[in-house]
């Protein structure tokens, strides 16, 4: 196994525990039980990397390795025994749900790359894999999806994306290039929700 290889499949195992934690919170605040808890979590984990793998033609990744259904069952697990920490340490969820967006992200962006996709539409898959997870969790819950509101979530993923690639053209050493990509992609994610930064918002002509 080559080395890029190992690094995709690290940082898909991590975004897959730290989404599935994600999704297990945001069930546990809609009171679901630990079934209904499992399958939030799995949506958010798997739901973005199957769509991309699906536009890239290829068997979706949990197909072929069933870690992540394991990795999602330990989530829910960590959840349930240290429920009472987490509730301890606010907006826990979303710090969850930022590294999940940028480990995610940077898996998407390598896995397009490896498959002979040039770098926009990487940059796009990388998105997808990142932010649509967390539409299909909100669908489930009821909720407004997290990329139709104001506060900046799947630019961050697409800012996060320019990264990588400017510094793939520079010829920057992945391992500088994937740890600049998830830093720019949480600290956007922060920023954005620290000082209320959005994009503009459509306005209807009156």
């Amino acid at each position: 196994m080559e080395y890029e290889d190992i690094i995709q499949q690290v940082i898909e195992f991590l975004g897959t525990f730290a989404f599935a934690i994600s999704g297990i919170r945001h069930a546990a605040a809609k009171h679901f039980d630990w079934f209904g808890g499992y399958v939030c979590g799995i949506a958010v984990a798997i739901g973005g990397g199957t769509i991309r793998d699906v536009m890239l033609g290829t068997t979706p990744f949990w197909m072929t390795n069933p870690f992540y259904m394991i990795c999602t069952a330990l989530a829910l697990i960590f959840v349930v025994i240290f429920a009472k920490h987490i509730e301890g340490l606010r907006n826990t969820w979303f710090v969850f749900d930022t590294l999940g967006l940028a480990l995610f992200t940077i898996a998407g962006i390598q896995k397009s790359l490896v498959f002979g996709q040039p770098y926009w539409v990487a940059i796009i898959m990388g998105c997808i894999t990142g932010s649509a997870g967390g539409v299909i969790r909100d669908v489930l819950l009821n909720n407004e999806p997290v990329i139709f509101q104001r506060e900046i979530y799947a630019m961050a993923a697409v800012l996060g994306g320019i990264t990588y690639w400017l510094l793939d053209y520079c010829g920057i050493t992945i391992e500088v290039t994937v740890i600049a990509s998830f830093v720019v992609t949480c600290l956007m994610r922060f920023l954005a929700v620290r000082y209320h930064l959005s994009l503009p918002i459509l306005k209807e002509e009156s």
